[in-house]
């Protein structure tokens, strides 16, 4: 049974991104099925076969002090109220994926390791708001994630892995991505547009002014954008308690309804 503790210096917690990583192993294998029934398993074997890959590659300076594995909760986010066509058009999940969801959030507490979700909110939502919080108390963060949009919050004791690419995302590799540095992922955000989410921002003219546009959002110094998740930040409430050998402890989060998200404006 894990023992809660708080976070502190010394201490390395891992997010792991479980949406992400239960849709990679959706698309990359082919179809399997349990024999007995014909409940689709193949996602989550997949899922498995991933995490115990991470897990053996955690070792040295990599190896974790505190685990967790975050998931998107179902249904309607807080977006939807501020933008009623969030992910509006956004192709339901395959059939034979949604009966999978459940055991893969089984799977990972078979691991041991606690599987977070919390409804109204994202899975990026509850991984920046634990990344910050576990910074703030001076621990080491590394979220396992290939989202774009958490790369804002590179920088300082937090960086990501993409493991599908074996890549380690440090501050070098969002300016590689972005052209600018994580304080400046949201305005080049807002200019670009996410087509995921059904969020239009300034396209033709970020395509046809988007290196000027970089320049100028890197000059800018304190932009709006960055302000705005300042206050967000201060804004969300504490996640709760960590837990030895495990992450976060789910309880209920006094979030507010702008929590320090990426992404969210």
């Amino acid at each position: 049974m894990a023992v809660r503790s708080k976070l502190g210096s010394g201490d390395h917690l891992y997010l792991v991104d479980g949406s992400g990583y239960i849709f990679r192993a959706y698309h990359a294998l082919p179809p399997l099925t349990r024999k007995s029934d014909g409940l689709p398993v193949g996602a989550v074997s997949g899922f498995c076969n991933m995490l115990a890959k991470l897990l053996d590659e955690m070792d040295g300076a990599e190896t974790p002090t505190h685990l967790g594995v975050i998931f998107d909760a179902s249904g309607r986010s807080f977006r939807n109220e501020i933008y009623s066509d969030y992910k509006a058009h956004r192709p339901p999940a395959p059939e034979d994926l949604v009966p999978q969801f459940p055991l893969v959030r089984d799977a990972v507490r078979a691991f041991n390791i606690p599987a977070v979700e919390k409804e109204g909110f994202e899975a990026d939502d509850l991984i920046a708001t634990y990344a910050e919080e576990a910074a703030k108390a001076g621990a080491r963060v590394t979220i396992v994630s290939s989202d774009k949009d958490l790369m804002q919050l590179v920088g300082g004791t937090i960086d990501m892995v993409d493991t599908m690419k074996d890549k380690k995302i440090d501050l070098d590799g969002v300016i590689e991505k972005f052209g600018v540095g994580p304080e400046r992922v949201i305005d080049v955000q807002a200019l670009a547009g996410d087509s995921v989410g059904q969020c239009t921002g300034c396209a033709r003219h970020w395509h046809q002014n988007g290196g000027t546009a970089n320049r100028r959002i890197w000059r800018s110094g304190h932009s709006a954008g960055a302000r705005r998740r300042d206050q967000t930040t201060k804004a969300a409430g504490k996640p709760g308690k960590f837990c030895r050998a495990g992450a976060y402890q789910p309880r209920t989060c006094n979030l507010a309804p702008r929590c320090a998200h990426a992404g969210c404006a």
